[in-house]
């Protein structure tokens, strides 16, 4: 598929998330088969300040390639500035936040508070096309609540002002994450323009990403809270629709040599302190389905070195060995 000019060798992307999809967690992710990467979201008009913090989010670095940098915003001057900020880190495109469904961003009319307003998100995407030289893509929802579900009207409306993908999280603001949700809109949004469309919401497996691709007729899908302490799924996908293989989960050593390496690079890029606090969830997630996994959780909570972390993955690994093999 072509987003733009901007070809893309696979069809499993990994979704930009706040506080997971740091650099170091898309380059796992892209090493194991991830066709597009999305940074953290990014305050359009903190960019325009300055705040160092926020141009941080943008180290996309070369290792997890094709990327884009997200902005998040309501203001069509603002989101353009932001846009010219965001090139210097030199994004394969700029991704433009129209579902986060988290309060602070929708108090501000940003997020998922744009579903409202169909017109307001074209202006942004113009004003964005018209600020950078990269395919524009736009993540949207199926739309702010069920008497509001928009999401092919605010897709053809991004589309005529110059988006080159549409991303689509099937449910609604109201939804948040909890109920299953409704690939209908996916396929709706799907029928209603000509730019490629990518699916989000409840691929776990495998077997998930082919039915979406299957049920909706989109283009890609988006692996977000699926990919979380299992960056294995995109090697999995790859392998299903390829050639229908169904690939063996990974054994205990490369699920501890994975987080030390995801961990490791972690540290590097942000400093050991700061890194190892954010490990202490990722740990959590890799630890999902082990045995003792609440155990070597609560600990794992308490992390504060990547020694410690080492001397953790060593008691987990001897714990899940299979016999013999301890």
């Amino acid at each position: 598929m072509k987003i733009g000019s901007l070809a893309i060798a696979g069809k499993a992307f990994l979704a930009p998330m706040a506080g997971a999809s740091d650099r170091a967690f898309r380059e796992i992710c892209s090493g194991f088969g991830a066709a597009f990467t999305t940074s953290e979201m990014v305050s359009a008009k903190a960019l325009q300040a300055g705040d160092r913090k926020t141009a941080r989010l943008m180290d996309l670095g070369a290792a997890a390639r094709p990327a884009a940098v997200q902005l998040f915003g309501s203001e069509p001057k603002a989101m353009a500035a932001g846009a010219r900020r965001a090139m210097e880190a030199a994004p394969d495109a700029i991704d433009l936040n129209m579902g986060c469904p988290a309060p602070k961003i929708t108090r501000s009319g940003a997020g998922s508070a744009l579903m409202k307003d169909p017109g307001l998100c074209a202006e942004l995407v113009a004003a964005v096309r018209e600020a950078a030289d990269v395919p524009v893509t736009v993540k949207i929802r199926a739309g702010w609540d069920e008497t509001s579900r928009n999401a092919a009207e605010v897709a053809r409306a991004c589309e005529r002002a110059g988006a080159s993908a549409v991303a689509v999280h099937a449910r609604t603001r109201a939804q948040m994450f909890a109920p299953p949700a409704d690939w209908n809109v996916i396929r709706e949004v799907r029928q209603a323009v000509g730019i490629p469309v990518i699916g989000n919401g409840d691929v776990f497996s495998a077997a998930d990403a082919a039915r979406m691709l299957e049920e909706t007729g989109c283009d890609a899908v988006l692996v977000g809270r699926g990919a979380l302490g299992n960056p294995w799924i995109f090697q999995q996908i790859d392998a299903y629709l390829s050639d229908s293989r169904v690939l063996p989960p990974p054994d205990i050593w490369e699920k501890t040599r994975v987080m030390l390496r995801h961990i490791g690079l972690a540290c590097r890029y942000k400093g050991e302190a700061r890194a190892m606090k954010e490990a202490r969830g990722h740990v959590g997630r890799y630890l999902k389905g082990l045995k003792s996994a609440a155990q070597f959780r609560r600990r794992a909570a308490a992390l504060s070195t990547y020694a410690e972390l080492e001397a953790l993955s060593k008691e987990i690994a001897a714990a899940n060995a299979p016999d013999g093999d301890g």
